[in-house]
């Protein structure tokens, strides 16, 4: 009788040993899905942080350049025209 009693008791123990274990790596499991979750998220908004600085500060050199010639365009056009002016009107 007390031997059927000490094998219960250490399979219950057992059983409630595995099923602690279970809950453990399920614990663990989820912690390291919310981890990946975690750090994905955050590696992704800095990358599309920086690209998007990026890309914005490319854009922007673009169209300083494009503006600036044109606006260099401009000057040498209004220049040759005042040129031609003062021309005429001097001779």
């Amino acid at each position: 009788m007390k031997e059927n009693a000490v094998i219960t008791i250490i399979s219950i123990t057992i059983i409630v040993l595995n099923m602690m274990m279970i809950i453990v790596l399920d614990i663990k499991n989820a912690i390291m899905v919310a981890t990946m979750t975690e750090v994905t998220t955050v590696t992704m908004a800095e990358i599309m942080v920086a690209t998007m600085a990026e890309v914005t500060a490319a854009v922007m050199a673009v169209i300083t350049a494009v503006v600036m010639a044109v606006i260099t365009a401009v000057v040498k056009d209004v220049a040759a025209v005042g040129a031609g002016c003062f021309n005429l009107i001097n001779n």
